[in-house]
């Protein structure tokens, strides 16, 4: 046996968990105890890598070997690659068609070196069920400087200065939302972790609590000793079992390591965290819906005039609710300074971007970005282009609410503003890539579908509004569309857009405006033509 201790870094994301990955790690352990290999390796099991489109997926340290797409049949020759007449298993590698050859490391790979991963550099690097793991990497350093050697002020101060924006969405300042929960008065305050992640196609805010959740818990716990509260909840949907349990087991190692609970580091600040689990409904993801769920209530937006969560959430108190990727932004932050994280990012965009890659793209999984990357770099260099050699079309970001975006504007940088001008917006982190055989039309309808569907039917503009859009686009999608249909559709677009209730539905019909704005062609292709451009509408087959 060679000198070095190994480590099998064994992906236990969900994707990858869905693959077999937990019998193959069974199978790897079981292997390595039959070679008697137990006192120089080791397996661990650890969150999700990002690079879905390969798995499962095992990592072999300290040489970084990257084996993708493993099976049961390929455990026994990994294991014996460790050996000192072992070899790498070739036939797992990533072969890099431009280069022409397999690349043996994963730092090799264009999918993770040409990305910026912060906060997602635990992920697939530690056992997210594990406390010491995140600890030795790091981990509630940034709560100890906060805790003695910051005031809450100074903790608020270098959020402001930071320009992190808020990253589930609406992308306001973070620092301004603590400071103005802060100067609430008020007996008692709460922060909250919005994990209620239901765009279609997006998994990002999953993967961080199932490779990272002591990060989340770290920044709300700064979060509350900025603004006074002494009380938290993450909510998160429970279709993410994985992502519950592995919260539950992270809240508890943090209690019993004096991270959560009373006078927590002797500082004489005391605050708990719970977890809540929502049904599913996309339209909890909306604050004060969310906010009336964990009341036990229905999860209705309130109605206007209404205060922000910051005056008047939870039970009526002063409430900080964050994303998921805001608070795990927040320990990186203390840690290197306000300074160091906005030297990232664009002028009004700092930090990174993390997104759902998915679609018609070579290297679909999870990608983290700065702000200000061009979508050409995310589509073309870290997701590998469209496969087959096929076209681009279009690309959607933010989710269902998103705009669909043309090849032209594909060295469109992506930041808040950048996103807004298009037509789209960041969202919460989706970003679905189409080919030539896409069509927009359909593309429209699918995603007003799901909107409509998720409604919660309070407000009439999106109740009746998207029932009413949906509907023509049905017709048009049926070889029924009609001369001014296109310009119905624009008119209750704007309609619906400017006097919905609240976010979801506000932003609706961004996938028809867009998909009208940037492809009217293949609307008048259907309507006046009669044809389907794409060959998708069976109809008109």
């Amino acid at each position: 046996m060679a000198d070095n201790e190994y480590t099998f870094l064994v992906c236990q994301g969900t994707g990858c968990v869905s693959g077999g990955a937990d019998h193959l790690r069974t199978l790897l352990e079981t292997e390595i105890d039959r070679l008697d290999l137990n006192g120089s390796v080791r397996v661990k099991g650890t969150g999700c890598h990002g690079f879905c489109q390969r798995g499962p997926l095992i990592v072999v340290e300290p040489e970084g070997i990257f084996y993708s797409k493993v099976g049961p049949d390929d455990i026994a020759e990994i294991a014996r690659s460790v050996l000192p007449d072992g070899r790498t298993v070739e036939r797992l590698l990533y072969h890099d068609e431009v280069i022409g050859r397999p690349l043996v490391s994963f730092h090799d790979i264009p999918f993770y070196y040409k990305q910026q991963r912060l906060v997602l550099r635990r992920c697939g690097n530690i056992d997210p069920e594990n406390i010491d793991d995140y600890i030795s990497t790091g981990g509630y350093q940034a709560l100890h400087r906060a805790l003695s050697d910051m005031t809450p002020k100074e903790v608020i101060e270098e959020v402001k200065r930071s320009g992190l924006r808020g990253l589930g969405g609406a992308g306001f300042s973070t620092g301004s939302k603590w400071e103005v929960c802060r100067n609430e008065r008020g007996p008692e305050k709460y922060v909250i972790c919005n994990a209620d992640e239901g765009d279609p196609g997006a998994f990002q805010d999953r993967s961080v609590l199932e490779g990272d959740p002591h990060s989340v818990l770290e920044g709300m716990i700064m979060a509350g000793y900025a603004i006074g509260a002494s009380r938290g909840f993450v909510y998160v949907r429970t279709e993410y079992p994985l992502a519950v349990k592995r919260l539950r087991i992270a809240i508890s190692q943090a209690r019993e390591n004096g991270y959560l609970g009373q006078n927590i580091l002797g500082s004489g600040f005391d605050i708990d965290i719970e977890i809540f689990e929502g049904a599913g409904a996309f339209v909890c993801g909306e604050s004060t819906a969310l906010v009336l769920s964990i009341e036990g209530k229905r999860g209705f937006p309130r109605p206007f005039p209404r205060p922000r969560t910051t005056r008047s959430g939870l039970w009526d108190k002063p409430t900080l609710l964050n994303n998921v990727k805001t608070f795990a932004n927040i320990p990186l932050l203390i840690n290197h300074g306000a300074d160091w994280f906005a030297s990232r990012g664009t002028e009004r965009s700092k930090g990174t971007a993390i997104f759902s890659l998915t679609g018609n793209i070579v290297n679909s999984g999870l990608v983290e970005v700065t702000m200000g990357t061009r979508l050409r770099d995310i589509i073309f260099d870290i997701g590998g282009g469209i496969p087959d050699g096929r076209a681009f079309k279009a690309v959607q970001t933010g989710g269902p609410s998103g705009g669909c975006l043309p090849v032209e504007l594909l060295n469109l940088p992506v930041d808040f503003d950048s996103l807004t001008e298009a037509g789209s917006m960041m969202g919460s982190g989706g970003m679905v890539v189409m080919d030539q055989d896409t069509c927009m039309v359909d593309v429209a309808r699918y995603f007003l579908d799901f909107t409509r569907r998720e409604s919660c039917g309070q407000c009439a503009p999106c109740r009746v509004g998207t029932k009413q859009m949906y509907d023509i686009l049905d017709g048009i999608c049926r070889k029924e569309g009609r001369p001014g249909d296109i310009e119905l559709l624009v008119e209750l677009g704007e309609s619906i857009a400017e006097t919905s209730l609240c976010a979801l539905g506000q932003s609706a019909p961004n996938p028809v405006l867009t998909t009208i704005r940037y492809f009217r062609d293949e609307y008048e292709a259907h309507i006046i033509e009669g044809h389907c451009p794409a060959g998708v509408c069976s109809a008109y087959q």
